[in-house]
């Protein structure tokens, strides 16, 4: 196994997981240039080939051997903060754009000259991940989040999820999602939203579970974890992922998320504060916990947790060693 300090550092993990947050949380160790779902094919943040020089076709864009001619060197310019900025100016020349370029740019370059790594916050890149580990040699860091609050979230967002969105690559059909095809696509033409995210979440960490288990460079992190004891479970988040753990990233850690921080407010993108808006926001991350718990009736948590309850099982003790 590689040099955990060395690689990049992909934080993912289906939406509202606490991508944004863990990977903010990991950017203020001074050591990392954060980088805001370059996967996502909506603009922004995507579809910036300054950022990452390919064509995103589809949400949770699966990336392997069979498809990665394009996929490769666009990844290996953007987790060696190489910024491209002529392609960035032949898609996008917004005001918005430029201010965006010029701040990624000027990242990219002063992160590479002084030696920091990248940070993909990614939760689009959560079929990819194993790619990225094996061919980039990437420490992936994937969130898991109890299903019901997932669920909660996303109800409350308004959020829903399309299965032809996975059904409609056949190599992540293929490789990942074969135990699911028939789930998933009884589910195309239903309105029932909340079936659909919850067989979302079995499908995804189902495939989760079985790549984890061939690469040691990919662990999963519950977000429960993380916020029940934030000192604690950053403490050995940082370690693993090569970062330094000392009493400055405890105290920025403990300021985060202690009860002062729900007073902040969320951050947005500006000149001075980031390179593109996230969903993260300091928090008093035990009263958030407590509170993502109660968004669902009991009635829709009760079938949240049966449709997932054969991929929860996965989780409910450590994966085997790889064999390499």
């Amino acid at each position: 196994m590689s040099d955990a300090s060395a690689g990049p550092v992909l934080v993912t993990g289906l939406p509202r997981s606490g991508t944004s947050w863990v990977g903010k949380m990991l950017e203020r160790s001074g050591r990392l240039v954060y980088v805001n779902e370059p996967l996502n094919p909506r603009h922004p943040p995507g579809r910036s080939p300054g950022v990452l020089n390919a064509t995103v076709a589809h949400r949770y864009q699966y990336v392997c051997a069979d498809n990665e001619q394009t996929w490769l060197p666009a990844f290996r310019d953007t987790v060696a903060l190489r910024y491209r900025p002529l392609a960035e100016l032949r898609r996008n020349r917004s005001p918005y754009d430029l201010a965006r370029m010029a701040k990624y740019w000027s990242a990219f370059t002063a992160g590479r000259l002084r030696g920091r790594r990248a940070l993909l916050d990614d939760p689009y890149a959560v079929f990819t991940a194993p790619w990225l580990a094996a061919r980039l040699d990437a420490n992936v860091v994937v969130l898991l989040r109890d299903p019901a609050s997932l669920v909660g979230s996303w109800r409350r967002l308004g959020w829903t999820f399309r299965p032809q969105e996975l059904l409609e690559q056949p190599l992540l059909v293929r490789d990942l999602l074969g135990p699911y095809q028939d789930r998933l696509r009884a589910l195309v033409d239903s309105e029932d939203d909340l079936a659909r995210i919850a067989t979302l979440w079995a499908a995804t960490y189902d495939a989760v579970d079985r790549y984890r288990r061939k690469d040691p460079r990919i662990q999963v992190v519950r977000y429960e974890d993380l916020a029940g004891d934030p000192q604690q479970a950053f403490g050995a988040l940082y370690r693993s992922v090569g970062l330094t753990w000392d009493d400055a990233a405890r105290a920025m850690v403990a300021e985060a998320t202690g009860s002062s921080a729900s007073q902040h407010k969320g951050f947005a993108w500006s000149m001075r504060g980031g390179v593109s808006r996230t969903a993260f926001q300091p928090m008093d991350s035990r009263a958030q916990l407590a509170a993502a718990g109660r968004r669902l009736p009991p009635e829709d948590a009760a079938r949240v947790l049966e449709i997932t309850a054969g991929t929860m099982a996965k989780y409910t003790t450590p994966a085997p060693a790889s064999s390499g």
